[in-house]
């Protein structure tokens, strides 16, 4: 249990003139729960008093580090008792609420007396952590095959062994009044802009929440608009991908508990990068975001163009094409939107069944419900072949986003273009679509423009936005972080060598 439930349970008041929590208060609190321990200890020379959450301690620790080293060494106070234990984390202490806070963390409280008002804290926290695996979500064919764990200390290794370097700096916060949860915010200080910095950092050490269980709930709790469809942070599970982002200037956020970092600021062409761009040539690169970006667009606006146009704009369909159409449609009893509407709604179910059910069981539901499902549609005269092909890649094309929440944003914004092609057809299309601009146009991230390099235009930024040019190209950071040091390397000194038989 925390300091807050303590003080809640002890009816503790917060005014500085009253009485602060004592040791024993703690301990006596402590004992209504199972799994604690308060327990002597006799010893050749002098006996004392232990006290620990047995379910969050590790025991080997105890009796080999701790119990075994009291019971073969002399001491007859508790700094006497410091000298000896070969452990790092060992503090004296008097305040109360440090014990509490302390033994709810893996440590173990030890008194010379029961009753005695200076202890000395070890902490010894079991390490339950799960071993580093390969990307589940970014996983890449080429380049490091390592993602964040649930520990936040191992995630911070696994930055700053990409890093090593000390103006790698780690602002700890913790946050939330039950799950008092660890939340580290990185940055490079001699890089990363300082209003970025100091942004970040206001906003998650001023976080009012109960619980935080996952990076998430920081990431919505502090977003810029947070009723935006549109993410205004990137989550990524890699270590790699972090220690690039900090070398642009960005700030990341770990949250213990959480395998998965975000960062800031960010801009809304991020998200359509995946982060294998960079192990790839920069042809291949290029190609397959604009790729991307095609299929962004093609999954928006596929199906509402066929609304719109079926609907109010059959004129500027091919005669050829239209007869297809036709044919396609003359045993539909529906009008275009709901036609639309049903297969679409068909394959959201698709999609949450898949997600939601064990990995070979969703891929299974995928597959043969999607085979089934749209064939028996067509069969049964409810939706026509013609727009069956066209959702099924409109669907697609959504799986190439690399951003998990920006997917969902284009799940999410294509009905609402079905219903205005619906009600205006092309023109509420365009309607739509110019609203949306004004809304991007609005959107920060961390006060910065999401439309950059777009808006405001930085020409600069254009060669690792739609493109991915050569790495001697990206001789400065990207403009819009407007960073402390904006040069990444020195482009005169970066030029091709001379192969061996060219002389010197």
């Amino acid at each position: 249990m925390s300091w807050f439930s303590l003080k809640k349970k002890l009816s503790i008041p917060t005014t500085k003139d009253e009485e602060p929590l004592t040791i024993s208060q703690v301990i006596e609190d402590c004992l209504s729960s199972n799994d604690f321990e308060h327990e002597l200890i006799v010893t050749p020379y002098k006996n004392i008093w232990i006290s620990y959450f047995n379910t969050l301690i590790d025991t080997n620790k105890l009796h080999d580090d701790v119990i075994e080293k009291i019971q073969h060494h002399q001491f007859y106070t508790p700094e006497d008792l410091r000298t000896f234990i070969p452990l790092k984390e060992t503090k004296l202490t008097s305040d109360g609420k440090e014990v509490a806070d302390s033994l709810t963390r893996g440590h173990v409280c030890i008194q010379l007396v029961e009753d005695a008002e200076l202890c000395i804290l070890i902490g010894i926290e079991t390490e339950d952590n799960r071993q580093i695996t390969i990307p589940e979500v970014e996983f890449s064919v080429i380049g490091p095959k390592e993602s964040f764990v649930e520990g936040i200390d191992t995630n911070l290794n696994l930055v700053r062994k990409r890093l090593p370097i000390t103006d790698l700096k780690i602002k700890e916060f913790i946050v939330g009044s039950l799950s008092r949860t660890r939340v580290c915010v990185l940055y490079i200080d001699s890089i990363a802009n300082d209003d970025n910095v100091n942004t970040m950092v206001e906003r998650v050490s001023t976080i009012q929440f109960d619980q935080i269980n996952d990076s998430s709930y920081i990431n919505q709790m502090i977003e810029d608009q947070s009723n935006s469809p549109f993410p205004q942070f990137i989550d990524t599970e890699r270590p790699d991908r972090v220690a690039a982002l900090l070398s642009e200037g960005k700030v990341v956020v770990l949250v213990d508990g959480s395998p998965q970092a975000f960062s800031g600021p960010t801009t809304l062409v991020e998200f359509f990068s995946a982060f294998e761009d960079y192990f790839l040539s920069w042809h291949l690169a290029t190609a397959f975001r604009l790729i991307r970006l095609f299929a962004v667009w093609f999954s928006i606006f596929a199906t509402p163009l066929y609304v719109g146009v079926l609907t109010y704009h059959a004129e500027i369909i091919p005669q050829d094409l239209l007869v297809t159409l036709i044919v396609s449609r003359s045993a539909i009893p529906f009008p275009p939107v709901l036609e639309a509407l049903f297969l679409e709604l068909t394959i959201e179910l698709l999609r949450e069944a898949g997600a939601r059910l064990p990995t070979k069981v969703g891929q299974t539901i995928g597959i043969v419900g999607g085979i089934v499902i749209g064939t028996a549609a067509v069969e049964a005269g409810l939706t026509s072949n013609v727009l069956l092909i066209i959702v099924a890649l409109a669907a697609l094309a959504s799986f190439t986003t690399p951003v998990y929440r920006m997917g969902n944003t284009i799940r999410l914004i294509r009905f609402p273009y079905i219903l205005a092609a619906q009600l205006w057809g092309l023109i509420g299309l365009a309607i739509l679509f110019n609203f949306m601009l004004v809304h991007l146009l609005t959107v920060t991230s961390l006060g910065r423009p999401y439309l950059a390099p777009l808006y405001p235009t930085r020409l600069a930024d254009f060669k690792d936005a739609f493109f991915r040019l050569p790495f001697p190209f990206q001789s400065k950071r990207p403009i819009h972080l407007q960073t402390k040091n904006n040069v990444r390397f020195n482009k005169k000194k970066a030029k091709k060598k001379k192969d061996i038989d060219e002389g010197i």
